[in-house]
């Protein structure tokens, strides 16, 4: 089993494709290869955390959610309404996580933090919201779709991407 992460999916959202310059030409060409790449490299036994902003319309998500490999853990962002957060096909739902995945504290949440639990013993921020627009800090990983392909990734895709991070 493996661990991934992501955010900032935005389902269903004409919007995303403007406002992010996403390199798609609709929305249905947006969701499908979204799925696609999800289910490219999740396995059906894999755990997602998704950390908000799932789709543009709540009736629609027990659908995606149904075609999207793996367990699935939904932390809100802001454009997710409690019908999002009742869809069938969450093994969870929250607004925060704190979890250890090998020997690495994980604080997880849809906001970036300014600083966070652990912060100064090692612990890693991974939050979406800001679709690749802030500066990062130290351990800190925007996971959203916007800054890695469309795809999930794992925290070992994560530290790579910034070298080893003490």
């Amino acid at each position: 089993m493996t661990v991934f992460f992501t955010a900032d999916t935005h389902f269903g959202d004409h919007r995303t494709i403007n406002i992010q310059k996403r390199p798609f030409a609709s929305v249905a060409e947006m969701d499908a290869a979204m799925i696609e790449r999800w289910n490219s490299v999740v396995a059906p036994g894999d755990v997602v955390w998704h950390l908000g902003d799932v789709a543009w319309r709540p009736a629609d998500v027990p659908d995606i959610l149904a075609r999207l490999h793996g367990t699935k853990h939904l932390l809100r962002g802001n454009n997710d309404p409690d019908a999002t957060l009742t869809a069938p096909g969450w093994a969870s739902v929250g607004d925060y996580a704190e979890l250890t995945l090998g020997d690495r504290a994980l604080v997880l949440c849809h906001y970036p933090f300014r600083s966070w639990n652990g912060q100064h013993k090692g612990a890693l921020n991974l939050h979406g919201h800001s679709h690749g627009r802030l500066k990062p800090m130290p351990r800190q990983f925007d996971v959203g779709v916007d800054v890695h392909d469309f795809v999930p990734v794992t925290l070992d895709r994560l530290l790579m991407t910034r070298g080893k991070v003490r």
